[in-house]
């Protein structure tokens, strides 16, 4: 991995499949698409409330916010995109036949 220095941002650069992805859990992975499903519903009422504003500053915040909504949003989409779902464990019972 050869990093690739752009301005303040450090980006980098692999031909790896094993470095770009991660393995996360089934229920870590419920847990982010739940919170995208809420971001992008906020930034939806949010970007209705606008119709509502008065002041130009305010409107110019509020769009600021949409934005960084949709934008966490899609940062969790492109993470799960890279990132396999571990298989969950078998579960041991504890008790084991006996005849």
């Amino acid at each position: 991995m050869v990093p690739i220095r752009k301005g303040r941002a450090v980006m980098y650069d692999s031909d790896s499949p094993l470095e770009e992805g991660f393995e996360i859990s089934p229920r870590f992975r419920r847990t982010i698409e739940e919170r995208i499903a809420r971001l992008e519903c906020d930034a939806q009422w949010d970007e209705e409330q606008m119709a509502l504003l008065k002041s130009s500053d305010h409107i110019r915040r509020q769009l600021r916010l949409v934005a960084a909504e949709r934008t966490e949003a899609l940062r969790m989409r492109i993470f799960l995109d890279r990132a396999r779902t571990r298989e969950p464990r078998p579960v041991i019972s504890g008790q084991g036949t006996r005849e």
